[in-house]
């Protein structure tokens, strides 16, 4: 019996370190240049700074009162968002079951018997038990079981905050982009008005004999042309309405919005330092905690190579003797210990154990590509704020110019001063698709913020 205890103290010496080791992140992953070093634009802090957009309540970045309202309701509503949360009771009550497996089992199974020989006198015997099985955790296959089911609880936790900050990115890039559409919608409109002015004003030269049929059709084909735009960008606002209901878990409806021009979104932030993103981003450290899963269920899966204890015990009340009857009943109380260890399992342990460490390999890629995700995602945010605040001051300009030239072709085909009709088609047309552009080249800058607000994992709180 000394020799059976000396091996098993002597064995969970040599193995505890394996077997009861936690989780430590890798370290070799170099975050130092996850993402670019972009220049600073227009109030972008220098990418060094330990403060984080991400780390903003989302109510101080979108500060516009109808996405606001739109938001609460969406983080209320969402099936995918209740989805989640649903998720993470499940790993709650699971995590309990690992942890109630530390405590002993008890059962209470009654029973009695009516016996009789020979149509005698029958006999009567019962027997009032209550039995209790524990595993004792030498080798840690319990405490391996439950660090993961923790890890797992963490991940579905996680994925909730996920969930979350994408909802909030995509409600928000759902709105701008119903605001990007009535302010096109807007100028399109406007554009209308003009080439229908320039239409007739083709008529009436045409009248007075001073142009041809030529002219007045072209002046025709341009104004029937724009009033089309005028129903395409309204098509697009009605699918941009009926997505955004769909976020909301409503039936398609139309949006209450403000305007384009009233948004006011933060001028000066910083994107932190890149290791933040390893706490920051929820998917990614979804995907740590999946590798931590995998790292306890190898841990579990060398366990099970050693002896597991089991002790077991019984207290009943009966009448039962084994030999015969006794009244009143006695007090009968049993207990017995039992050692397996494992010798040939047709390599099945061995199988399990290659799956478990071919499993961990595998959330060590996830886990390291989410990482490049992320750092990737932050990137081209940057870059597409940056490119739009560079764009912007040239765009006004365009525009700018574009205008002067249509009132001055305008002015040239009415006076007739080395001046026609395609000139004035053709002035109105760059015009409009100058303003076009300057309204969706702002959009991308709103939409630059959105996304980075995302991917550095603000929207969470």
């Amino acid at each position: 019996m000394k020799r059976i205890i000396y091996i098993i103290v002597v064995t969970l010496l040599l193995s505890s370190c394996g077997i009861y080791k936690k989780y430590e992140r890798p370290n070799d992953l170099d975050t130092s240049r996850l993402f670019r070093d972009t220049a600073t634009v227009d109030g972008v802090l220098p990418i060094a700074d330990t403060t984080s957009l991400g780390s903003t309540p989302w109510r101080e970045v979108f500060t516009d009162p109808f996405l606001q309202e739109l938001i609460d309701s969406a983080l209320v509503k969402n099936t995918d968002l209740r989805s989640a949360a649903l998720t993470v009771t499940q790993a709650k009550a699971i995590l309990s079951t690992a942890r109630l497996a530390f405590v002993p089992a008890f059962s209470f199974s009654p029973n009695g018997t009516l016996r009789s020989w020979d149509n005698g006198k029958a006999s009567q015997t019962y027997s009032l038990p209550v039995e209790a099985s524990w595993q004792i955790d030498l080798f840690g296959s319990l405490t391996n079981a439950k660090r993961a089911q923790q890890a797992t609880l963490l991940q579905s936790k996680d994925y909730q905050r996920a969930v979350q900050c994408g909802l909030v990115a995509g409600v928000a890039n759902c709105y701008y982009t119903l605001l990007m559409l009535d302010k096109q919608l807007q100028l399109t409109e406007e554009m209308v008005d003009l080439t229908k002015k320039t239409y007739e004003l083709m008529q009436k030269q045409k009248t007075l004999a001073q142009t041809d049929e030529s002219a007045v059709m072209s002046a025709k084909a341009n104004y029937y042309s724009v009033r089309s735009s005028v129903a395409e960008i309204k098509r697009q606002i009605r699918e941009t309405e009926n997505s955004l209901s769909l976020l909301l878990c409503e039936a398609p409806h139309s949006i209450k919005r403000s305007t384009f021009d009233q948004q006011r979104l933060p001028e000066k932030f910083s994107v932190g330092i890149p290791v933040q993103l390893l706490a920051n981003r929820p998917d990614v450290h979804a995907n740590e905690m999946a590798l931590a899963n995998c790292f306890y269920n190898v841990n579990k899966a060398r366990s099970a190579f050693y002896p597991s204890i089991n002790v077991g015990g019984s207290v009943a009340w009966t009448n039962s003797s084994g030999s015969g009857i006794v009244n009143p009943g006695k007090m009968l109380a049993s207990a017995v210990g039992s050692l397996t260890q494992p010798i040939f399992a047709n390599g099945r342990l061995v199988a399990q154990l290659k799956v478990a460490k071919a499993q961990q390999e595998q959330a060590l890629l996830a886990w390291q590509q989410s990482v490049l995700q992320a750092g990737s995602e932050v990137s081209n945010a940057l870059v597409l704020y940056q490119t739009s605040a560079e764009r912007s001051a040239l765009e006004q300009v365009r525009v700018e110019s574009l205008q002067r030239n249509v009132e001055v072709a305008e002015k040239m085909f009415v006076m007739a001063q080395n001046g026609n009709y395609l000139n004035v088609i053709t002035a109105q047309q760059s015009l409009l698709q100058a303003q076009l552009s300057q309204i969706s080249n702002e959009f991308n800058r709103i939409q630059a913020i959105v996304n980075l607000y995302n991917a550095l994992g603000g929207g969470d709180k």
